[in-house]
């Protein structure tokens, strides 16, 4: 039988033909035939087919791009337990699911636990097709030549109330001062419950996350760089809801589409996560290039660093680069609990220690300023350009390179 197929899905084999870059592809043969692998192969000459037999795979196919999986929708046990697996998976990995007895809940349930597609069982091979070629499809739109793809850099607190926003928005201004007009740096307040960021740069009527994930599928194809509200200091705030709201309002697949479009559209984003672990606070963190936790000296906040660094060695993102910030730091804590008794019972040394200084930090708050413009040449200042460069720099080269 020869399979017929659509113009346009002729265009993207060509088109990833000519790009030359191949995708390992990990089946399950009991899922898809090797009539199918072979028209596939075919179609898609970019993408190198590998079976890994009929049992559920216990890891996260190492070296693949792309995992075909099968699973029931009358058993409850196999939907979890693929459910589980979709949110906890390398975010370079795509995974799509072959469903039997499929229906409307289980399809939900994994799509918006991060499934790239599902597809109801028995498919024909244009269904296979179609669901490849939908994936390579968004997948190159992501990577095009010399489209700009910024960083992220997620904040994640050890523990509420320890002044990482209004640390993160502070960075962001250092960052904005430095690259100039057209600074491309952005601030996404993604604390749904408690997120006051939009205050501290003094938006009210700022754009907020559940205001971009209304619009649904077409999230990733914001304008970003137009759609948020700016500071005079050219900063884009993506503001956090402005009533609270449930953690669930979120999942990894919008987070995913939210973080492809700021990576488009801006040389840096800051990504202000709350201090609970979620489906999708795990998934933004499996796609950011930095993480920068931020925590106070006291023998509690330490234990809430261990338990923090603890869950990112199992999520295993403890391959990320990490900023440790030990911030607002009194004599009277150090009296308490010295810096160097804090990283001996850490296992490692905080990479920046920030003073305490309420007065100027407040003001700058509440005025919504960079403290520079509160007051210049403090000790406060000096530290956060120190953190800015360390997170920043390689962003800020990148956007001068491209001016």
């Amino acid at each position: 039988m020869v399979m017929q197929f659509p113009g346009d899905m002729r265009s993207v084999a060509a088109s990833a033909r000519a790009s030359g870059n191949q995708q390992r592809v990990a089946y399950a043969d009991d899922v898809i035939g090797s009539t199918e692998i072979a028209a596939l192969a075919t179609l898609f000459p970019t993408l190198v087919f590998e079976p890994i037999g009929s049992s559920w795979p216990d890891h996260f196919a190492s070296g693949m791009d792309i995992l075909i999986l099968g699973i029931s929708a009358a058993s409850g046990q196999q939907v979890e337990r693929a459910v589980n697996f979709l949110r906890n998976r390398p975010s370079r990995l795509h995974v799509l699911v072959a469903l039997r007895d499929a229906d409307v809940v289980s399809s939900r349930a994994l799509t918006r636990a991060g499934a790239a597609d599902v597809i109801p069982l028995p498919a024909t091979e244009a269904a296979w097709a179609l669901g490849l070629e939908r994936l390579l499809a968004r997948d190159a739109s992501g990577r095009e030549p010399g489209r700009r793809q910024g960083q992220i850099v997620a904040l994640l607190k050890a523990g509420g109330g320890v002044g990482a926003t209004s640390l993160g928005v502070q960075v962001a201004h250092q960052l904005a001062a430095k690259a100039g007009a057209e600074s491309k740096i952005c601030f996404a307040d993604l604390d749904l419950q408690f997120g006051a960021a939009a205050l501290y740069f003094d938006l009210n009527e700022a754009l907020t996350v559940t205001d971009c994930a209304a619009v649904g599928e077409v999230l990733e194809e914001t304008q970003f760089a137009t759609a948020l509200a700016a500071h005079k200091s050219g900063i884009r705030v993506l503001a956090a809801p402005r009533e609270a709201t449930a953690l669930e309002s979120l999942t990894p697949q919008m987070v995913e589409a939210l973080v492809r479009g700021l990576r488009r559209d801006f040389a840096l984003t800051i990504l202000d996560l709350p201090s609970v672990w979620t489906a999708w606070t795990n998934h933004a963190l499996q796609l950011a290039d930095r993480i920068v936790m931020v925590t106070n000296l006291s023998v509690a906040h330490v234990h809430l660093v261990r338990r923090q660094l603890g869950i990112l060695a199992m999520q295993n993102l403890d391959s990320l680069p990490l900023t440790l910030v030990c911030n607002a730091v009194t004599g009277d804590q150090q009296n308490l609990l010295s810096i160097k008794a804090a990283e001996r019972a850490l296992g490692r040394p905080f990479d920046i220690v920030l003073p305490e200084d309420g007065r100027v930090m407040g003001a700058a708050a509440n005025q919504g300023l960079p403290i520079s413009e509160v007051r210049r040449g403090t000790k406060l200042e000096k530290a956060i350009a120190q953190l800015a460069e360390r997170i920043g720099a390689d962003a800020l080269a990148t956007l001068q390179m491209q001016r």
